[in-house]
C-alpha cells in the first residue's frame, strides 16, 4: 500500500487517541528511521524513550528470533527460563529483590501502588490509605495510573478516579510534609519528570524524601519508565542520588521495543503481596523476556553508559550554546540523554517538532512548551552535530 492509502485507512479504523505526524515509517537502521518513501529520519525521540540500542541490531533482532522458534507464550502458572535471566538482570541493576513483570510501564504502576496499599493493608490491618503523587507528573493513562498523574486535563475526563491521592509540589519537601498523615501508604514520584518538562529532582529534596519514608514506614516508589535503564546515564536515575527506593517500575528500553514493563521491590515490600494478590496474562512470557535478558546483556557488551555519560555531556554542552545564543530557549534542562529546552510560549513548541521532522529528524514536545529530546542511547556525537544543525535551522527562523 502507499502512504496515503494507509494514512487514510488508519484513520478510519482506528480511534482517534493521537494526533498523528503525516508520515508512514517503514524500517529502522542504527539511529535513522525510514518513511515508506525512502526518506531517512534521524531518530531523536527512540520511539518516546524505547529504542535505547538503535534499530537493527542483530544480536537483539537474533535473539528474538531464536526464542520465537522456541517459545512465545505459557502463562505465568509454568515457570521459564527466560523470565529468571531477564529477573536476574534487572534485580542486580535496581538494587531490588523480586520483580513483578507486566506488559507496559501503566501496568508496572498499576502494580506498584497495589503492592503499597497491601504493605499499608498487612501492616496497619485497615484499607483506605493515601498516596502522595506531584504536580505535572505523568505516571500512565489506565486509571490507577491515571489517578496518580498530576496533571487536570488528563485526568478530568475520567473522574471519577482512584481516590485517596493527595497532590504535593516536585522540589518542594515542605509541600510533602503537609501532606503526610497516619493514612500515608507511598509517595510516587519521577525520579526526573518527562512529560511534565524534564524535571530532574533536587538531590536535596529526594534526600529528604527519602529520610522521612524511613522514619515514617512510607514505601517510596520511584516511577524510572522514561528516566530509567541508562537513560540519565546510569542505569537508574536514582543512582545519581545517592537513594534507593522501595519500589521501581520501569518499562520503555526495557526490551527495547517489545511491550514489557516491571516494577520491582526490596523483600519487605515485595513480600505483601500473596498468591492471588496481583497477576497478569501476557507479563514476563518467554517472548519478552528473552528480550529484555538480551538488552543487559548488550548494554554492558557495548558500553552503553559509558557512551551516554559521554556523548550525552557532548549534546549537554551544544544545548548549552545553543540556549544562550537564542532568546527563544528560555531555559535547558535534562541528564545524559534526557534533555529539554523550554520554549518562550510566542512560539508553539508543536510547530517546531514539524520543521525538525520536514528536515529529517524526529523529536518530542513535553509539558511547558518544552522541546524534548530522547535518542537512542547509541548515537555518536556526529549525530549530536546534526541534530543540534537543524534545531538551530528551525528555531532562528522565528
Amino acid at each position: 500500500m502507499d502512504s496515503k492509502a494507509i494514512m487514510s485507512e488508519a484513520e478510519e479504523l482506528l480511534m482517534k487517541t493521537y494526533n498523528r505526524f503525516g508520515i508512514v515509517l517503514d524500517h529502522g537502521d542504527g539511529v535513522y528511521l525510514y518513511d515508506n518513501d525512502g526518506k531517512a529520519y534521524l531518530d531523536f525521540g527512540s520511539g518516546i524513550g524505547v529504542f535505547a540500542l538503535g534499530y537493527n541490531n542483530k544480536e537483539y533482532n537474533d535473539a528474538l528470533k531464536a526464542q520465537i522458534d522456541k517459545l512465545v507464550h505459557t502463562s505465568n502458572l509454568f515457570y521459564n527460563e527466560p523470565a529468571v535471566k531477564a529477573a536476574k538482570a534487572l534485580t542486580k541493576a535496581s538494587g531490588m529483590d523480586r520483580v513483578f513483570f507486566t506488559n507496559s510501564g501503566t501496568e508496572a504502576v498499576e502494580g506498584a501502588v497495589k503492592l503499597a496499599r497491601k504493605y499499608y493493608y498487612k501492616k496497619k490491618g485497615e484499607a483506605y490509605s493515601e498516596i502522595i503523587a506531584f504536580e505535572h507528573s505523568f505516571h500512565g493513562r489506565s486509571m490507577g495510573a491515571l489517578s496518580v498523574t498530576g496533571t487536570k486535563h488528563y485526568r478530568e475526563p475520567f473522574e471519577p478516579l482512584v481516590g485517596g491521592v493527595k497532590w504535593a509540589e516536585y522540589n518542594n519537601f515542605d509541600s510533602v510534609l503537609s501532606n503526610i498523615t497516619d493514612k500515608t501508604a507511598a509517595i510516587i514520584m519521577e525520579t526526573v519528570q518527562g512529560e511534565g518538562g524534564i524535571y530532574p529532582a533536587d538531590k536535596d529534596f529526594i534526600s529528604k524524601v527519602r529520610k522521612v519514608c524511613d522514619e515514617k514506614d512510607i514505601v517510596l516508589i520511584l516511577d524510572e519508565i522514561q528516566c530509567g535503564m541508562g537513560r540519565t546515564g546510569s542505569m537508574f536515575a536514582y543512582e545519581q542520588y545517592g537513594v534507593k527506593p522501595d519500589i521501581v517500575t520501569s518499562a520503555k528500553a526495557l526490551a527495547c521495543g517489545v511491550p514489557f514493563g516491571a516494577f520491582a521491590a526490596t523483600e519487605k515490600f515485595a513480600a505483601a503481596f500473596e498468591p492471588g494478590d496481583h497477576g497478569t496474562t501476557y507479563g514476563g512470557n518467554p517472548l519478552a523476556c528473552a528480550a529484555s535478558a538480551k538488552v543487559f546483556e548488550l548494554f554492558e557488551k557495548e558500553k552503553v553508559l559509558e557512551n551516554v555519560k559521554e556523548t550525552g555531556a557532548y549534546l549537554s554542552a551544544k544545548l548549552d550554546e545553543l540556549t544562550d545564543r537564542y532568546p527563544i530557549i528560555k531555559a535547558h534542562r535534562g541528564l545524559g540523554m534526557m534533555q529539554g529546552l523550554q520554549i518562550d510560549s510566542s512560539v508553539k513548541v508543536g510547530a517546531l517538532v514539524t520543521k525538525c521532522i520536514e528536515k529529517g529528524m524526529l523529536v518530542l514536545s513535553a509539558g511547558g512548551n518544552v522541546l524534548r529530546l530522547l535518542p537512542p542511547l547509541v548515537i555518536r556525537k556526529e549525530d549530536v552535530d546534526k541534530a543540534v544543525s537543524i534545531i538551530e535551522e528551525v528555531i532562528s527562523d522565528n
